[in-house]
């Protein structure tokens, strides 16, 4: 404050909203997850302090360690397997001709379109009667599945989903780190003998590690916070086989009306967020430093 009082003015609307949309929601969150919340009559509500946080580990249907199983299992899903796609697209699209440029746009493509739009039309493509993939499969002579209605298949279709719909904000994100690497460095590994595989390793790799370390970390926080192509494929199906932390708390806060523990998974599902926040601003600071 005593150094900059003009950026703080200068800041002071926005940080006014956060507060107001942001941190007050927050805060009354963690509020109500001390309470056995009355929806109706919130001064009926009665004062538990952290039982409801105790619940967390108690033996449920669907259960916290449960949700947090598929929430870990569908981030590391789009993590590696988001990380690993968006950086072999952007490799494939660095170069600028028309034909690429063209790609480039249909890459970024389903990002902007709407999720629910869109969940809705892989639920159809993933149809067992007659959606697309399985008519593929039976052209090919191949076994079908039941895909959303399969206990085992229903979260790797909407990891499937996830990454058609993501991977293109990531490409952006990888081209625009390949756009400031030096090709010089490139051609002294060529000169030196370094094949393809090794100048990538040894020379393009490092340069775009905080890109990474930055692709990696929104596409953590973002993955731990996915709801609306679970609510909208599978519900969190079949047999709680979808039911992350984010759908967890959905459920309980606004299907059962437990207020109170839907309010102690959100704040569980925060603390998660934050402490991704913090891994990333940490290691961030480091890889600047031994640069």
């Amino acid at each position: 404050m005593r150094e900059s009082p003009a950026g703080w003015l200068y800041t002071a609307p926005a940080l006014l909203i956060f507060s107001v949309f942001i941190i007050g929601p927050t805060a009354y969150t963690f509020y109500i997850s001390t309470f056995h919340w009355n929806v109706l009559n919130t001064a009926m509500s009665t004062y538990t302090g952290f039982a409801n946080y105790r619940t967390l580990f108690s033996s449920s249907t669907p259960s916290f360690l449960s949700g947090a199983w598929h929430s870990l299992y569908f981030s590391g899903a789009m993590v590696v397997g988001g990380t690993a796609v968006s950086l072999a697209l952007a490799l494939l699209l660095q170069r600028g001709s028309r034909t690429l440029r063209a790609v480039r746009v249909a890459v970024f493509a389903p990002h902007a379109t709407p999720v629910v739009a869109t969940s809705l039309a892989w639920v159809w493509i993933f149809n067992p009667q007659f959606g697309l993939i399985d008519a593929v499969l039976r052209a090919c002579h191949l076994p079908v599945s039941q895909w959303l209605f399969s206990s085992t298949w229903a979260m790797p279709s909407v990891i499937v989903y996830s990454l058609w719909h993501e991977v293109g904000f990531t490409v952006v994100l990888f081209l625009g780190g390949l756009a400031v690497v030096s090709p010089e460095l490139g051609e002294a590994a060529q000169m030196d003998g370094a094949n393809a595989w090794q100048e990538f390793w040894h020379v393009t790799w490092p340069q775009l590690r905080p890109i990474t370390l930055f692709v990696v970390v929104i596409t953590s926080i973002s993955s731990l916070q996915a709801f609306t192509q679970f609510f909208e494929m599978s519900k969190g199906g079949p047999a709680y086989a979808t039911t992350t932390l984010s759908y967890l708390v959905y459920q309980e806060a606004f299907v059962l009306f437990d207020t109170g523990y839907g309010a102690a998974l959100a704040v569980v599902l925060f603390a998660v967020t934050a402490a991704f926040t913090l891994l990333q601003r940490r290691t961030g600071d480091r890889i600047a430093r031994s640069a």
